[in-house]
């Protein structure tokens, strides 16, 4: 195989700039759907199944329906409707994030749900209402156990970004996919696009992996 390395030359500096848009991407999903998770998956768990309902709907849709399918809705439909044109970076910032907190709900109503309901009555007995029990004592033990899901979320969504070569969104895989229609090769774009997404997912996995670790022992 002639693999050449005079255009990953080349191109390093826009894999680079590409593998920084990449890694913005991810971590504004991942802020915004870790929170918009929360909020979806305690209202989820609200006892009044009228108000549950429409989070419900919300889980329902955003894990019924493919991510692709989701990112040209958002970027050719909702993103315009709102802006007048269309934006490809907050596009994606917005499907991602949107289609994260649906995952990451479930997450954490499974890690609520685990925890004994006598800690809320306990919680309650001492003067704490529902909000502070949630706040000092459910979630800080749910956290522990919901950081190995979390994680494996966080990485999914690292690599799900490269759909947003599909809407021209600057990051790696777009990239990847200029050089090969420039060049009509395929190895160098894909098999570089590849180390450099299996370098971040590996990176946050050892990050992960500590923060466990270290959690395991207080």
């Amino acid at each position: 195989m002639d693999f050449r390395w005079d255009i990953l030359v080349e191109y390093a500096p826009f894999f680079l700039k590409g593998t920084i848009l990449t890694i913005g991407l991810s971590i504004a999903s991942i802020l915004i759907g870790t929170i918009l998770g929360l909020l979806v998956g305690l209202g989820k768990i609200m006892k009044n199944k009228l108000l549950a309902w429409p989070f419900t709907i919300y889980i329902t849709f955003f894990r019924g329906t493919p991510l692709l399918v989701q990112i040209l809705l958002i970027h050719f439909a909702v993103v315009p409707l709102f802006l007048g044109k269309t934006n490809p970076i907050l596009a994606a910032i917005l499907t991602l994030s949107l289609n994260a907190a649906a995952y990451i709900a479930e997450i954490f109503r499974a890690g609520i749900q685990s925890i004994d309901r006598g800690q809320m009555e306990a919680a309650r007995s001492l003067g704490l209402n529902h909000v502070q029990a949630m706040r000092f004592i459910i979630l800080p033990q749910a956290f522990k156990r919901m950081i190995p899901p979390l994680g494996n979320e966080f990485i999914v969504l690292i690599k799900e970004s490269s759909l947003a070569a599909l809407i021209a969104a600057p990051e790696l895989m777009y990239w990847g996919r200029a050089m090969q229609g420039q060049y009509f090769r395929v190895w160098e774009p894909y098999i570089a696009a590849a180390v450099i997404y299996l370098v971040l997912t590996l990176s946050l996995s050892f990050l992960l992996n500590l923060l466990e670790r270290r959690l395991a022992t207080e």
